[in-house]
């Protein structure tokens, strides 16, 4: 038979190896509902500097390499692109949009929103103007400041624009 130490040894380092683990970091604290609200509020705010037709402002909201994927335009990514790419949009003075976010997911350092729009302006080939609905995707990423931006905005007109109203 084995010494009684020779036996317990094992056991002895097994105790020791497992009493000297750290214990895991605490899990990070949930801040979905708060980022949730934070996007939210971000969409809201971007309405109205649509309508103050504030291209600073809008283009602030993506991120350096965003990307706009519109119906019938080219895509846009950067925001030299995306401010180059609404400048008439945004010059033209029957020009407006609604947002009606319906649904806002976040996970981590990324979220999206899907909604509804409602936008009117100036068709460049007839001159008239037009009205067009559809839904969207805002794709966010949250940024080393703890601010969210939008990496890809993608929409889907319902049908083609109709002269407004």
């Amino acid at each position: 038979m084995k010494p009684l130490a020779v036996r317990t040894a094992p056991l002895a380092l097994a105790v020791l190896l497992f009493g000297c683990a750290q214990a895991p970091p605490p899990p990070p604290p949930d801040t979905r509902a708060a980022d949730e609200k934070a996007i939210r509020d971000s969409e809201t705010a971007w309405v109205k500097e649509f309508a103050a037709k504030d291209m600073d402002k809008i283009v602030a909201h993506y991120a350096d390499d965003g990307m706009v994927l519109l119906a019938n335009a080219p895509t846009m990514v950067g925001k030299a692109a995306i401010q180059s790419g609404m400048k008439d949009t945004i010059t033209d003075p029957k020009f407006s949009l609604e947002l009606k976010t319906a649904k806002v997911e976040v996970s981590g350092d990324l979220a999206y929103s899907q909604g509804t729009y409602s936008v009117m302006f100036t068709d460049p080939k007839t001159k008239k103007v037009v009205a067009e609905t559809g839904r969207y995707v805002e794709v966010y990423k949250k940024q080393a400041d703890g601010s969210w931006k939008i990496v890809q905005d993608i929409n889907s007109p319902e049908a083609p624009a109709v002269p407004a109203k």
